[in-house]
């Protein structure tokens, strides 16, 4: 699996699937989530309000994953996950792998080769940019070290601003 890093706009990506940091309720927000919402269009809001409906009448756990289509976005697959609030208190680094371990196993069910990822619980969410490029490394390279039926090929984090890009970049090594 390549992993390769991208400073840029995630909603231009044409890719697969892209993965939306989204809030519990899927119902779109700021940041990330809301960008992905605006430009995918009606449709994605929909099939979210599906999800809640049916499937997710609690929303969606943090660490978990699901997909909807893509509306119009330049990517076949939405992949939602919510990432954790950062916390002094708690450790909840394993969540935040979770996030990249399970968006990675969906991508996997609906044949995806190509999958771009933001960079989960930076924004809002608090989480400090080191650790977050950190643990989504790490956590991608052992997928692509651990699970031989994957058939993600690349994983490209999209990182909006420098800073972001730059703190992936070491961790990337």
């Amino acid at each position: 699996m390549d992993i390769t890093l991208v400073e840029g706009d995630i909603t231009e990506q044409r890719v697969d699937a892209v993965v939306n940091a989204a809030n519990s309720t899927l119902l779109g927000g700021g940041g990330v989530d809301g960008a992905i919402h605006r430009r995918g269009g009606p449709s994605v809001l929909a099939a979210c309000r599906e999800l809640r409906a049916t499937t997710l009448p609690e929303g969606l756990p943090a660490g978990e994953a699901v997909a909807t289509p893509a509306g119009d976005l330049p990517a076949t697959w939405i992949i939602h996950t919510v990432g954790p609030v950062h916390s002094l208190r708690e450790d909840r680094s394993a969540t935040l792998a979770a996030c990249h371990r399970g968006s990675l196993r969906v991508a996997a069910g609906l044949g995806a080769r190509t999958v771009a990822f933001p960079a989960i619980s930076t924004g809002v969410y608090g989480w400090p940019l080191e650790d977050a490029a950190r643990i989504a490394v790490r956590t991608v390279r052992a997928v692509a070290t651990q699970d031989a039926s994957t058939t993600v090929g690349e994983v490209r984090f999209v990182l909006f601003g420098r800073e972001a890009y730059q703190a992936f970049a070491r961790a990337l090594g």
